[in-house]
C-alpha cells in the first residue's frame, strides 16, 4: 500500500479528487497518510479530518526563521513515512533537504501544460489570467516530478482542455480542474501505486 502524503495550502479541492478517488476505486493499492498544510485556516485541512486522514498545520509564521520552519515541516513529512509526497497546490518552496531526500517521490499539479506558463510566479489564477492575455486556445494541467527548480521536474500526465469564447481567468480556471486537474491527479497516484509509471524511469509524457 502507497503511503501518500499530501500538501495544500488552500481549499483543498485536489485533495477532495484524491480523497474521492480513494473513495470510488480510481485509485488503488494507495491511502492518504497525512495531510500538511501552511495555512492553519486552509478548509484542507477540514476536509482531511472529515475523512479520518491525520491534518496537520506547519506555518511559517509560527517560527522564528525560514530554517526552523524547514526543520519542523520535515520533522512533520517525516512523521508520516511517505512512499509519496504530492504537493496539491502548495505554494510554499520546499526545503532543499526535502527534495533531495525524497528524489523522484514527490509530484506536483499545474494548471497548465508545461513548458507553457509556469515557473516563477505562475500560480492559480494568474496562470488563466496570463493564458487568457496570450490568447491561447487550449491549455490545461500537468502532472510532474519535483526537482530544485520551479516546474522543472519530468513531466508525468498532461490533459488539454479548451479555451471558450468569453472565458474568464475564474471559468477557465474551473473548467481546468474539473476537467484536468481532478483526472490527473489521481490518476497518476494509482499509476504509481500500481508500478505502471516507474519513478525511477521516468521517460516521456503520459496523454490522458
Amino acid at each position: 500500500m502507497l503511503r501518500v502524503l499530501v500538501c495544500v495550502s488552500g481549499g483543498g479541492t485536489n485533495l477532495q479528487a484524491i480523497i474521492d478517488g480513494t473513495k470510488d476505486g480510481r485509485i488503488t493499492n494507495a491511502e492518504i497518510v497525512r495531510v500538511i498544510s501552511n495555512n492553519r485556516k486552509a478548509y484542507a485541512l477540514t476536509r482531511a479530518e472529515e475523512n479520518g486522514i491525520c491534518a496537520v498545520c506547519v506555518s511559517p509564521k509560527d517560527f522564528g526563521d525560514r530554517e526552523q520552519f524547514n526543520r519542523a515541516f520535515m520533522d512533520a513529512v517525516e512523521e508520516a513515512q511517505p512512499d509519496l509526497i504530492v504537493l496539491a497546490g502548495f505554494l510554499v518552496v520546499l526545503p532543499k533537504e526535502l527534495v533531495g531526500k525524497y528524489v523522484n517521490r514527490i509530484i506536483n499539479i499545474h494548471p497548465a501544460l508545461i513548458p507553457s506558463f509556469c515557473g516563477k510566479g505562475y500560480y492559480g489564477l494568474t496562470v488563466h489570467e496570463k493564458a487568457l492575455e496570450r490568447g491561447v486556445k487550449v491549455t490545461g494541467a500537468t502532472v510532474h516530478l519535483v526537482d530544485e527548480g520551479t516546474d522543472t521536474g519530468p513531466i508525468l500526465l498532461q490533459k488539454a482542455v479548451e479555451v471558450e469564447d468569453g472565458d474568464t481567468p475564474e471559468t477557465l480556471q474551473r473548467r481546468v480542474m474539473e476537467q484536468a486537474e481532478w483526472v490527473l491527479l489521481p490518476k497518476a497516484i494509482d499509476l504509481i501505486a500500481n508500478g505502471r509509471i516507474d519513478l525511477d524511469r521516468v521517460g516521456g509524457t503520459f496523454g490522458v
